[in-house]
């Protein structure tokens, strides 16, 4: 497999293989190993969320009742002494 980089990520990561001596592939190899975990978590969030609003376990909400929820939050979480 071959990646290609814009010159600002290949200058950094350039950069890195530098300072750490760590080669090229063992960074690509751990971002992606990283990104291919993260991505399955949020798969599986999502799915459950899914089976939780289609089994009726979860009820939604409307968008205007998210804001509503959300600024409320803003403001009492601005009323909070600091």
């Amino acid at each position: 497999m071959e990646v290609h980089f814009t010159p600002d990520v290949q200058a950094k990561l350039d950069r890195l293989v530098t300072e750490t001596g760590r080669s090229a592939d063992e960074f690509v190899q751990d971002a992606m190993a990283g990104y291919v975990d993260e991505l399955a978590d949020v798969r599986a969030t999502l799915d459950s969320r899914y089976d939780d609003l289609k089994s009726g376990r979860v009820k939604p909400i409307s968008g205007d009742e998210v804001i509503e929820r959300l600024r409320a939050k803003s403001v009492a979480r601005r009323a909070e002494p600091s």
